[in-house]
């Protein structure tokens, strides 16, 4: 059965269909907004961009400020001409930015570890920040008024319990919760109207899986830092975390992390998944999309207030599931994206009843039409029948043959697909 209430408004539709690195290639920035701004993508999380170490050229906190014993009060330490370019970028495209203030991951620092190590001087390193937020927000250091929301401490502290297999940070739990607390409350101070947050939890894998011991470790490092945070009263506007796990498993961990940051009694404190990724070794795939595509309608329903996919990048890339590394096309799980935006720029979400086995819905209601989301995961053809309240003005499939063409309903979801229905 599927049924959708078009007089039950029962919440907004989320944006669920952020994104991590943003497609540019050098310094050619035209993909997105051929990609990503017709597809409404409201966030582009800035980590992990323009390759190893950011490329020497953009966002982390060594490509911008290079020389740790400059004077992070005097404009000429700063070296923003690269990241200057992406930003504007992204805004001149309508998405946000997602700023994280700290360095790209080291994937082999088992042979030499560069950038990961804690900061030789915490309240300098908040100072460098700062002087980052001022350049993009309030215009210092012939800089602009973009007034970027978010800005995360660092990524994935907790990578590994042994600091020397620890791709993201050589240092104690400890010594990073120093980190955020000095930083959070430097640019809260500073600039009350920006959202501070981290710290891009490596995720909560050890909820299925107690065994495994990094797993673990993940766990007890968020209990450690919510602690921390607690008794130190540290500003926290957003925990934000990660999963590469399936659909029901990361709507599990959405669960766990707000819960925990209730009990802790951070209530006001947004969530948001900004990395995910089901199955990146499918990408390609039309089952690639649907599973995409189930996760978004799936965590609309779920404690977690935004998500950006990982990742968006154009080129080389484990895990660039949206655009091929070749031939400047965009893959089947790029309509996923611009079929949730059809819900999100609507806006109002309506109660939607769905007991298909492995079909995620979700339907939205905008000024003059609604529109219904399907996802079918099944390897399947998926018979349905819906009661739409209305006329139906357009049924579009994205499946292995299809890109968002125009399909019967009458032959059903077919086996791994997405389907938007427009209504009134």
């Amino acid at each position: 059965m599927l049924a959708v209430y078009p007089d039950k408004i029962i919440d907004r539709i989320k944006p669920m269909h952020g994104v991590g690195q943003p497609p540019f290639a050098g310094v050619d920035f035209s993909r997105i907004e051929r990609w990503l701004t017709p597809a409404g993508i409201p966030f582009s999380r800035l980590h992990d961009v323009g390759g190893p170490f950011g490329g020497n050229l953009y966002v982390d906190i060594p490509n911008i400020f290079r020389d740790f014993d400059a004077d992070p009060g005097d404009p000429g330490s700063y070296d923003f001409a690269f990241t200057d370019l992406l930003i504007k970028a992204l805004v001149d495209g309508g998405v946000e930015p997602f700023f994280r203030l700290g360095v790209t991951i080291e994937n082999f620092m088992q042979v030499k570890a560069y950038r990961i190590h804690p900061p030789k001087d915490y309240p300098k390193w908040a100072d460098i920040c700062a002087g980052i937020v001022r350049h993009y927000n309030q215009g210092w250091a012939d800089g602009f008024h973009y007034n970027i929301r978010y800005w995360e401490i660092w990524n994935e502290p907790e990578n590994h319990f042994d600091p020397k297999q620890n791709q993201m940070w050589t240092g104690t739990a400890e010594q990073y919760y120093e980190l955020y607390d000095v930083t959070a409350k430097r640019l809260k101070s500073l600039f009350p109207d920006i959202r501070v947050g981290g710290y891009a939890s490596c995720g909560f894998y050890a909820l299925r899986n107690p065994a495994d011991k990094r797993s673990a470790y993940f766990l007890t490092f968020f209990d450690g830092f919510l602690d921390y945070v607690r008794s130190h009263s540290s500003p926290l506007d957003f925990f934000s975390w990660h999963s590469y796990a399936g659909i029901e498993e990361t709507a599990e961990f959405a669960q766990y992390a707000r819960k925990k940051l209730d009990d802790a009694g951070i209530r006001n404190c947004e969530t948001t998944c900004n990395e995910w990724n089901p199955s990146h070794e499918l990408r390609g795939t039309a089952h690639h999309a649907a599973l995409i595509m189930g996760w978004m309608l799936k965590m609309q329903n779920e404690p977690v207030d935004s998500a950006m996919f990982y990742d968006a990048r154009y080129g080389l890339s484990l895990y660039g599931g949206l655009f091929h590394p070749m031939k400047d096309e965009i893959y089947p799980a790029y309509d996923a994206f611009l079929a949730f935006n059809e819900l999100y720029r609507r806006g109002k979400q309506l109660e939607v009843i769905c007991d298909l086995p492995g079909v995620y819905a979700a339907a939205a209601k905008g000024e003059e039409d609604c529109a219904l989301v399907l996802a079918n995961t099944n390897g399947e053809t998926i018979p349905f029948s819906t009661q739409l309240p209305g006329k139906l003005l357009s049924l579009r499939v994205t499946d292995e043959t299809r890109r968002l063409a125009e399909a019967d309903p009458a032959r059903g979801l077919p086996a791994d697909s997405i389907a938007l229905a427009v209504f009134r």
